[in-house]
Protein backbone atom coordinates (compact mmCIF):
# COMPACT_ATOMS: atom_id res chain seq x y z
CA UNK A 1 0.00 0.00 0.00
CA UNK A 2 2.49 1.03 2.55
CA UNK A 3 7.53 0.52 -2.64
CA UNK A 4 9.33 0.84 -5.88
CA UNK A 5 7.83 0.53 -9.30
CA UNK A 6 9.39 -0.95 -12.41
CA UNK A 7 9.26 0.92 -15.70
CA UNK A 8 6.34 -0.11 -17.83
CA UNK A 9 6.76 -1.69 -21.22
CA UNK A 10 4.50 0.27 -23.56
CA UNK A 11 3.57 -2.64 -25.76
CA UNK A 12 0.35 -2.15 -27.74
CA UNK A 13 -1.99 -4.74 -29.08
CA UNK A 14 -1.92 -7.06 -32.02
CA UNK A 15 -5.17 -8.07 -33.63
CA UNK A 16 -6.01 -11.69 -34.16
CA UNK A 17 -7.76 -12.81 -37.34
CA UNK A 18 -11.51 -12.37 -36.94
CA UNK A 19 -13.46 -15.55 -36.44
CA UNK A 20 -16.80 -16.49 -37.93
CA UNK A 21 -18.38 -16.32 -34.46
CA UNK A 22 -19.31 -13.12 -32.73
CA UNK A 23 -16.57 -11.18 -31.02
CA UNK A 24 -16.07 -9.27 -27.82
CA UNK A 25 -13.22 -7.02 -26.83
CA UNK A 26 -10.82 -7.86 -24.03
CA UNK A 27 -9.31 -4.95 -22.12
CA UNK A 28 -6.10 -3.83 -23.76
CA UNK A 29 -3.94 -4.38 -20.70
CA UNK A 30 -4.80 -8.09 -20.85
CA UNK A 31 -3.32 -8.47 -24.32
CA UNK A 32 0.10 -9.86 -25.24
CA UNK A 33 2.94 -7.34 -25.49
CA UNK A 34 4.57 -8.54 -28.68
CA UNK A 35 2.93 -6.25 -31.25
CA UNK A 36 4.37 -3.25 -33.11
CA UNK A 37 4.09 0.18 -31.52
CA UNK A 38 0.95 2.28 -31.89
CA UNK A 39 0.78 5.97 -32.51
CA UNK A 40 -1.52 8.08 -30.42
CA UNK A 41 -1.70 10.66 -33.19
CA UNK A 42 -2.41 10.19 -36.87
CA UNK A 43 0.20 10.87 -39.54
CA UNK A 44 -1.58 14.00 -40.77
CA UNK A 45 -1.31 15.70 -37.38
CA UNK A 46 -4.94 15.12 -36.43
CA UNK A 47 -5.80 15.17 -32.73
CA UNK A 48 -5.71 11.86 -30.88
CA UNK A 49 -8.81 9.70 -31.37
CA UNK A 50 -11.45 9.31 -28.72
CA UNK A 51 -11.35 6.32 -26.42
CA UNK A 52 -13.73 4.30 -28.60
CA UNK A 53 -11.30 4.40 -31.54
CA UNK A 54 -8.26 2.71 -30.00
CA UNK A 55 -7.49 0.27 -27.24
CA UNK A 56 -4.00 0.82 -25.90
CA UNK A 57 -2.80 0.82 -22.36
CA UNK A 58 0.30 0.33 -20.24
CA UNK A 59 0.63 -2.55 -17.88
CA UNK A 60 -1.16 -1.94 -14.62
CA UNK A 61 0.31 -2.50 -11.17
CA UNK A 62 -2.08 -3.65 -8.46
CA UNK A 63 -1.88 -1.85 -5.11
CA UNK A 64 -0.69 -4.19 -2.35
CA UNK A 65 -3.21 -2.72 0.10
CA UNK A 66 -6.14 -3.42 -2.21
CA UNK A 67 -4.86 -6.93 -2.87
CA UNK A 68 -5.10 -7.65 0.84
CA UNK A 69 -8.59 -6.20 0.96
CA UNK A 70 -9.55 -8.31 -2.06
CA UNK A 71 -8.40 -11.48 -0.31
CA UNK A 72 -10.31 -10.38 2.79
CA UNK A 73 -13.50 -10.04 0.76
CA UNK A 74 -12.98 -13.49 -0.71
CA UNK A 75 -12.53 -15.09 2.71
CA UNK A 76 -15.61 -13.38 4.11
CA UNK A 77 -17.79 -14.39 1.21
CA UNK A 78 -16.60 -18.00 1.25
CA UNK A 79 -16.52 -18.13 -2.53
CA UNK A 80 -14.63 -16.71 -5.46
CA UNK A 81 -16.18 -13.64 -7.00
CA UNK A 82 -17.66 -14.60 -10.35
CA UNK A 83 -17.05 -12.76 -13.59
CA UNK A 84 -19.89 -10.89 -15.25
CA UNK A 85 -18.75 -11.11 -18.84
CA UNK A 86 -21.56 -8.96 -20.19
CA UNK A 87 -20.79 -6.16 -17.78
CA UNK A 88 -17.09 -6.61 -18.40
CA UNK A 89 -17.44 -6.27 -22.15
CA UNK A 90 -19.48 -3.10 -21.87
CA UNK A 91 -17.32 -1.54 -19.17
CA UNK A 92 -13.91 -2.45 -20.50
CA UNK A 93 -14.25 -1.54 -24.17
CA UNK A 94 -16.93 -0.57 -26.66
CA UNK A 95 -17.81 -3.06 -29.43
CA UNK A 96 -15.87 -2.77 -32.66
CA UNK A 97 -17.39 -4.32 -35.75
CA UNK A 98 -15.03 -3.38 -38.59
CA UNK A 99 -11.59 -2.26 -37.52
CA UNK A 100 -9.96 -0.45 -40.42
CA UNK A 101 -6.41 -1.44 -39.49
CA UNK A 102 -4.89 -4.06 -37.19
CA UNK A 103 -3.30 -1.30 -35.17
CA UNK A 104 -6.68 0.21 -34.37
CA UNK A 105 -8.29 -3.03 -33.29
CA UNK A 106 -8.37 -4.53 -29.84
CA UNK A 107 -7.73 -8.20 -29.36
CA UNK A 108 -10.76 -10.14 -30.59
CA UNK A 109 -11.98 -12.99 -28.43
CA UNK A 110 -14.68 -15.44 -29.37
CA UNK A 111 -17.89 -15.19 -27.40
CA UNK A 112 -18.06 -18.96 -27.05
CA UNK A 113 -15.13 -19.01 -24.57
CA UNK A 114 -16.62 -19.40 -21.12
CA UNK A 115 -13.54 -20.48 -19.18
CA UNK A 116 -12.77 -17.81 -16.58
CA UNK A 117 -9.14 -18.94 -16.54
CA UNK A 118 -8.66 -17.30 -19.95
CA UNK A 119 -9.30 -13.87 -18.41
CA UNK A 120 -6.36 -12.06 -16.89
CA UNK A 121 -6.39 -11.01 -13.25
CA UNK A 122 -6.84 -7.29 -13.93
CA UNK A 123 -9.92 -8.00 -16.11
CA UNK A 124 -11.35 -10.41 -13.54
CA UNK A 125 -10.98 -7.89 -10.71
CA UNK A 126 -12.27 -4.90 -12.67
CA UNK A 127 -15.55 -6.72 -13.24
CA UNK A 128 -16.29 -6.56 -9.52
CA UNK A 129 -15.27 -3.04 -8.58
CA UNK A 130 -14.62 0.55 -9.60
CA UNK A 131 -11.18 1.35 -11.00
CA UNK A 132 -8.80 4.04 -9.75
CA UNK A 133 -5.81 4.89 -11.94
CA UNK A 134 -2.80 6.25 -10.02
CA UNK A 135 -0.62 8.07 -12.56
CA UNK A 136 2.83 9.47 -11.86
CA UNK A 137 5.91 10.74 -13.69
CA UNK A 138 8.03 9.07 -10.99
CA UNK A 139 7.73 5.88 -8.98
CA UNK A 140 4.20 6.76 -7.85
CA UNK A 141 5.11 6.42 -4.16
CA UNK A 142 3.48 9.72 -3.16
CA UNK A 143 0.25 9.13 -5.04
CA UNK A 144 -0.10 5.47 -4.03
CA UNK A 145 0.37 6.19 -0.33
CA UNK A 146 -2.02 9.14 -0.49
CA UNK A 147 -4.66 6.94 -2.12
CA UNK A 148 -4.13 4.14 0.39
CA UNK A 149 -4.49 6.63 3.25
CA UNK A 150 -7.73 7.92 1.75
CA UNK A 151 -9.06 4.40 1.16
CA UNK A 152 -8.54 3.72 4.84
CA UNK A 153 -11.62 5.87 5.42
CA UNK A 154 -13.67 3.31 3.50
CA UNK A 155 -12.04 0.15 4.86
CA UNK A 156 -15.18 -1.40 6.35
CA UNK A 157 -17.18 -0.86 3.19
CA UNK A 158 -14.40 -2.29 1.00
CA UNK A 159 -13.79 -5.32 3.23
CA UNK A 160 -17.52 -6.11 3.30
CA UNK A 161 -17.72 -5.88 -0.51
CA UNK A 162 -20.11 -2.97 -0.28
CA UNK A 163 -17.94 -0.75 -2.45
CA UNK A 164 -15.25 -2.79 -4.19
CA UNK A 165 -12.34 -0.75 -5.56
CA UNK A 166 -9.40 -1.72 -7.79
CA UNK A 167 -6.35 0.54 -7.90
CA UNK A 168 -3.87 0.49 -10.78
CA UNK A 169 -0.47 2.18 -10.35
CA UNK A 170 0.99 3.52 -13.60
CA UNK A 171 4.42 5.07 -12.91
CA UNK A 172 7.13 6.67 -15.07
CA UNK A 173 4.83 8.57 -17.43
CA UNK A 174 7.29 10.79 -19.30
CA UNK A 175 5.54 11.61 -22.58
CA UNK A 176 2.26 13.11 -23.70
CA UNK A 177 1.46 10.02 -25.79
CA UNK A 178 1.72 7.75 -22.75
CA UNK A 179 -0.44 10.12 -20.71
CA UNK A 180 -3.18 10.23 -23.35
CA UNK A 181 -3.16 6.44 -23.69
CA UNK A 182 -3.73 6.08 -19.95
CA UNK A 183 -6.57 8.58 -19.86
CA UNK A 184 -8.26 7.02 -22.90
CA UNK A 185 -8.17 3.63 -21.20
CA UNK A 186 -9.52 5.19 -18.00
CA UNK A 187 -12.40 6.67 -20.00
CA UNK A 188 -13.29 3.23 -21.34
CA UNK A 189 -13.38 1.73 -17.86
CA UNK A 190 -15.11 4.65 -16.18
CA UNK A 191 -12.12 4.98 -13.86
CA UNK A 192 -11.08 7.77 -11.52
CA UNK A 193 -7.66 9.24 -12.38
CA UNK A 194 -5.44 10.53 -9.57
CA UNK A 195 -2.10 11.90 -10.71
CA UNK A 196 1.15 13.44 -9.51
CA UNK A 197 2.84 15.17 -12.45
CA UNK A 198 5.55 17.70 -11.62
CA UNK A 199 5.68 19.21 -15.11
CA UNK A 200 2.93 21.88 -15.21
CA UNK A 201 2.31 21.28 -18.92
CA UNK A 202 1.79 17.55 -18.31
CA UNK A 203 -0.51 18.24 -15.37
CA UNK A 204 -2.53 20.72 -17.42
CA UNK A 205 -2.74 18.26 -20.32
CA UNK A 206 -3.98 15.56 -17.98
CA UNK A 207 -6.69 17.87 -16.64
CA UNK A 208 -7.84 18.93 -20.11
CA UNK A 209 -7.86 15.37 -21.45
CA UNK A 210 -9.85 14.14 -18.46
CA UNK A 211 -12.35 16.97 -18.91
CA UNK A 212 -12.60 16.27 -22.66
CA UNK A 213 -13.32 12.56 -22.18
CA UNK A 214 -15.42 12.99 -19.05
CA UNK A 215 -12.99 11.25 -16.71
CA UNK A 216 -13.17 12.29 -13.04
CA UNK A 217 -9.67 13.32 -11.92
CA UNK A 218 -7.69 15.02 -9.16
CA UNK A 219 -4.16 16.45 -9.14
CA UNK A 220 -2.76 15.10 -5.88
CA UNK A 221 0.50 17.09 -5.98
CA UNK A 222 -0.36 20.50 -7.45
CA UNK A 223 -2.24 22.08 -4.48
CA UNK A 224 0.68 21.34 -2.15
CA UNK A 225 3.28 22.64 -4.62
CA UNK A 226 1.34 25.86 -5.17
CA UNK A 227 0.87 26.37 -1.43
CA UNK A 228 4.61 25.99 -0.77
CA UNK A 229 5.48 28.26 -3.71
CA UNK A 230 3.17 30.95 -2.33
CA UNK A 231 4.54 30.54 1.18
CA UNK A 232 8.26 30.79 0.33
CA UNK A 233 7.85 33.10 -2.67
CA UNK A 234 9.72 30.87 -5.14
CA UNK A 235 8.37 29.30 -8.31
CA UNK A 236 8.61 25.48 -8.55
CA UNK A 237 11.06 23.98 -11.06
CA UNK A 238 8.46 21.69 -12.63
CA UNK A 239 11.11 19.00 -13.18
CA UNK A 240 10.00 15.44 -12.40
CA UNK A 241 12.21 13.37 -10.11
CA UNK A 242 12.64 10.83 -12.90
CA UNK A 243 14.00 13.50 -15.27
CA UNK A 244 17.57 12.88 -16.54
CA UNK A 245 18.49 16.38 -15.39
CA UNK A 246 17.90 15.32 -11.79
CA UNK A 247 19.60 11.93 -11.96
CA UNK A 248 23.09 11.31 -10.66
CA UNK A 249 22.73 13.85 -7.86
CA UNK A 250 23.19 11.73 -4.75
CA UNK A 251 22.66 13.89 -1.70
CA UNK A 252 24.17 13.62 1.75
CA UNK A 253 20.83 12.31 3.02
CA UNK A 254 21.05 9.42 0.57
CA UNK A 255 24.45 8.29 1.83
CA UNK A 256 23.28 8.79 5.41
CA UNK A 257 20.41 6.36 4.82
CA UNK A 258 22.72 3.78 3.26
CA UNK A 259 25.10 4.05 6.21
CA UNK A 260 22.20 3.77 8.66
CA UNK A 261 20.83 0.64 6.98
CA UNK A 262 24.26 -1.00 7.00
CA UNK A 263 24.75 -0.19 10.68
CA UNK A 264 21.25 -1.41 11.64
CA UNK A 265 21.68 -4.76 9.90
CA UNK A 266 24.92 -5.41 11.80
CA UNK A 267 23.35 -4.41 15.15
CA UNK A 268 20.28 -6.62 14.89
CA UNK A 269 19.22 -8.79 17.84
CA UNK A 270 21.83 -7.54 20.29
CA UNK A 271 24.85 -8.08 18.04
CA UNK A 272 28.01 -6.04 18.68
CA UNK A 273 26.89 -4.32 21.90
CA UNK A 274 30.13 -2.34 21.94
CA UNK A 275 28.70 -0.23 19.10
CA UNK A 276 25.55 0.87 20.98
CA UNK A 277 27.12 4.28 21.62
CA UNK A 278 27.12 4.90 17.85
CA UNK A 279 23.38 4.27 17.53
CA UNK A 280 20.86 7.09 17.22
CA UNK A 281 18.09 4.88 18.62
CA UNK A 282 18.21 1.72 20.74
CA UNK A 283 15.15 -0.53 20.99
CA UNK A 284 14.68 -2.97 23.86
CA UNK A 285 11.92 -5.56 24.20
CA UNK A 286 11.07 -9.23 24.45
CA UNK A 287 11.06 -11.54 21.46
CA UNK A 288 8.41 -10.85 18.78
CA UNK A 289 7.66 -7.23 19.68
CA UNK A 290 8.70 -6.07 16.21
CA UNK A 291 12.16 -4.75 17.01
CA UNK A 292 13.81 -5.80 13.74
CA UNK A 293 11.21 -4.49 11.24
CA UNK A 294 10.89 -1.28 13.23
CA UNK A 295 14.68 -0.91 13.22
CA UNK A 296 14.83 -1.33 9.44
CA UNK A 297 12.03 1.15 8.87
CA UNK A 298 13.80 3.76 11.01
CA UNK A 299 17.08 3.02 9.24
CA UNK A 300 15.48 3.90 5.92
CA UNK A 301 14.67 7.25 7.50
CA UNK A 302 18.38 7.74 8.16
CA UNK A 303 18.58 6.67 11.83
CA UNK A 304 21.21 4.22 13.03
CA UNK A 305 19.25 1.75 15.12
CA UNK A 306 20.34 -1.07 17.41
CA UNK A 307 17.93 -3.47 19.08
CA UNK A 308 18.55 -5.45 22.25
CA UNK A 309 16.40 -8.48 23.18
CA UNK A 310 15.19 -8.83 26.76
CA UNK A 311 15.39 -12.49 27.76
CA UNK A 312 14.79 -13.99 31.19
CA UNK A 313 18.00 -15.35 32.66
CA UNK A 314 20.20 -13.33 30.29
CA UNK A 315 21.79 -10.11 31.53
CA UNK A 316 21.48 -7.06 29.35
CA UNK A 317 24.81 -5.79 27.98
CA UNK A 318 26.64 -3.42 30.30
CA UNK A 319 27.10 -0.92 27.49
CA UNK A 320 23.33 -0.41 27.33
CA UNK A 321 23.44 1.43 30.65
CA UNK A 322 26.56 3.43 29.79
CA UNK A 323 25.21 5.22 26.72
CA UNK A 324 22.87 8.22 26.59
CA UNK A 325 19.65 6.90 28.12
CA UNK A 326 17.51 9.39 26.17
CA UNK A 327 17.89 7.35 23.00
CA UNK A 328 16.67 4.04 24.46
CA UNK A 329 13.05 3.00 23.90
CA UNK A 330 11.20 0.03 25.35
CA UNK A 331 8.61 -1.99 23.43
CA UNK A 332 5.80 -3.96 25.00
CA UNK A 333 2.74 -5.78 23.68
CA UNK A 334 -0.50 -7.42 24.79
CA UNK A 335 0.24 -10.99 26.02
CA UNK A 336 -2.58 -12.59 24.02
CA UNK A 337 -1.33 -11.00 20.81
CA UNK A 338 2.25 -11.91 21.65
CA UNK A 339 1.30 -15.54 22.22
CA UNK A 340 -0.43 -15.72 18.84
CA UNK A 341 2.61 -14.22 17.12
CA UNK A 342 4.95 -16.65 18.86
CA UNK A 343 2.80 -19.63 17.90
CA UNK A 344 2.96 -18.56 14.27
CA UNK A 345 6.71 -18.09 14.55
CA UNK A 346 7.20 -21.50 16.12
CA UNK A 347 5.16 -23.11 13.36
CA UNK A 348 7.21 -21.30 10.72
CA UNK A 349 10.39 -22.66 12.32
CA UNK A 350 9.03 -26.17 11.97
CA UNK A 351 8.33 -26.92 15.62
CA UNK A 352 5.98 -29.90 15.74
CA UNK A 353 3.12 -30.16 18.20
CA UNK A 354 5.14 -32.62 20.27
CA UNK A 355 8.15 -30.31 20.49
CA UNK A 356 8.80 -29.45 24.12
CA UNK A 357 9.10 -25.67 24.39
CA UNK A 358 7.41 -23.04 26.52
CA UNK A 359 8.20 -20.27 24.02
CA UNK A 360 4.56 -19.74 23.05
CA UNK A 361 2.89 -20.80 26.31
CA UNK A 362 0.83 -18.09 27.97
CA UNK A 363 2.50 -18.48 31.35
CA UNK A 364 5.94 -18.02 29.81
CA UNK A 365 4.73 -15.10 27.71
CA UNK A 366 3.41 -13.32 30.81
CA UNK A 367 6.64 -13.98 32.68
CA UNK A 368 8.65 -12.54 29.77
CA UNK A 369 6.56 -9.38 29.74
CA UNK A 370 6.67 -9.03 33.53
CA UNK A 371 10.46 -9.33 33.45
CA UNK A 372 10.66 -6.65 30.73
CA UNK A 373 8.28 -4.36 32.65
CA UNK A 374 10.49 -4.67 35.71
CA UNK A 375 13.49 -3.54 33.69
CA UNK A 376 11.49 -0.64 32.24
CA UNK A 377 10.45 0.41 35.76
CA UNK A 378 14.09 0.42 36.86
CA UNK A 379 14.93 2.72 33.95
CA UNK A 380 12.29 5.46 34.00
CA UNK A 381 14.04 7.50 31.29
CA UNK A 382 13.19 4.84 28.72
CA UNK A 383 9.86 5.65 27.06
CA UNK A 384 7.81 2.46 26.80
CA UNK A 385 5.63 2.09 23.71
CA UNK A 386 2.80 -0.45 23.48
CA UNK A 387 2.95 -1.74 19.92
CA UNK A 388 -0.33 -3.69 20.07
CA UNK A 389 -2.49 -2.69 17.12
CA UNK A 390 0.03 -0.13 15.87
CA UNK A 391 1.54 -0.14 12.41
CA UNK A 392 5.33 0.12 12.22
CA UNK A 393 4.93 3.63 10.79
CA UNK A 394 2.91 4.73 13.83
CA UNK A 395 5.43 3.38 16.33
CA UNK A 396 8.28 4.93 14.37
CA UNK A 397 6.53 8.32 14.33
CA UNK A 398 6.14 8.20 18.13
CA UNK A 399 9.81 7.34 18.62
CA UNK A 400 11.11 10.01 16.25
CA UNK A 401 8.83 12.66 17.75
CA UNK A 402 10.02 11.91 21.30
CA UNK A 403 13.64 11.81 20.15
CA UNK A 404 13.37 15.14 18.36
CA UNK A 405 11.55 16.73 21.26
CA UNK A 406 14.29 15.66 23.67
CA UNK A 407 16.98 17.08 21.41
CA UNK A 408 15.32 20.35 20.46
CA UNK A 409 13.47 21.02 23.72
CA UNK A 410 10.48 22.29 21.76
CA UNK A 411 7.39 23.63 23.49
CA UNK A 412 5.28 21.43 21.19
CA UNK A 413 6.27 17.85 20.26
CA UNK A 414 7.23 17.72 16.61
CA UNK A 415 9.39 15.94 14.04
CA UNK A 416 11.65 18.52 12.43
CA UNK A 417 13.92 18.34 9.42
CA UNK A 418 15.91 21.09 7.74
CA UNK A 419 16.22 21.19 3.93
Amino acid sequence: MIGSAKPLAWAPLQARPPSTAGRRLAPSFCAPDTAPALQSQSDDGAPPPRPDETATSPALLRSSQLSRWSRSRGLRSGRRVGLDRAALSSASAPPVTKPSRPEDAAVAVEDGEDDDDDVCEAERDDAAGKAIYIVSDGTGWTAEHSVNAALGQFENCIADRGCAVNTHLIPLIDSMDQLLDVIKQAAKEGALVLYTLADPSMAEAAKKACDFWGVPSTDVLRPTVEAIASHIGVAPSGIPRSSPSRKGQLTEDYFQRIDAIDFTIKQDDGAQPQNLKRADIVLAGVSRTGKTPLSMYLAQKGYKVANVPIVMGVKLPKSLFEINQDKIFGLTINPVVLQAIRKTRAKALGFADGYQSNYAEMEHVRQDLAHANQIFAENPRWPVIAVTGKAIEETAAIIVRILQDRKEKCSMPRISKRY
